[in-house]
């Protein structure tokens, strides 16, 4: 039977188990997301949430307490400079799990792991301010040619007299009639 045997043991000894646990939640860390089985997602989210909370309080303590299940001290440093402060308002649920499908050698259910603060898609966050909007706008107007700005007033009479007068069409009879 299996009464109260919470922890899914991932088919590892104690040891292998933690050491990948270590190694998954150092590159969460650093990379902010990554792509792994579900059930060692579910496994990595026991394991890497109460260090984030953790790092909410940036003691030495706390900083060696962090390091002695990550083993990795770029991870630690990140973690308390770059994440801590990002979820420091946030009461918990620090990753978020999204489930791709299945593996195609093995057909093992295969799922996203990501810091909830950090996927800019979701919050909506410079990505969506950078989107272009879909609306009709009235067309610029020409920018004006240097002969213009220097004399506009002579360019336009100059223009006005080499217009020639054009033959008009009137609509009853199909007959030319020159304009006045």
């Amino acid at each position: 039977m299996r009464h109260s045997r919470v922890i899914n043991h991932l088919g590892r000894t104690s040891s292998h188990r933690k050491a990948m646990l270590a190694n998954m939640a150092t590159s969460l860390i650093l990379h902010k997301r990554i792509t792994t089985t579900t059930a060692k997602a579910k496994a990595l989210r026991t394991f890497v949430e109460p260090l984030i909370t953790k790092s909410k309080e940036d003691s030495t303590h706390s900083r060696r307490v962090v390091f002695s299940y990550l083993k990795d001290k770029t991870a630690v440093a990140e973690l308390f400079r770059e994440v801590s402060p990002k979820i420091a308002e946030r009461p918990g649920g620090y990753t978020r799990i999204l489930k791709i499908g299945n593996r195609i050698g093995d057909n093992a259910d295969m799922c996203i792991l990501e810091l909830v603060d950090y996927n800019e898609a979701m919050l909506g966050g410079e990505t969506a301010k950078t989107k272009t909007t879909r609306r009709r706008r009235a067309p610029r107007k020409k920018e004006k040619t240097v002969a213009e700005t220097k004399a506009p007033k002579a360019v336009k009479a100059k223009a006005e007299k080499t217009e020639k007068p054009i033959a008009k069409v009137e609509e009853t009879n199909g007959e030319s009639v020159p304009e006045k």
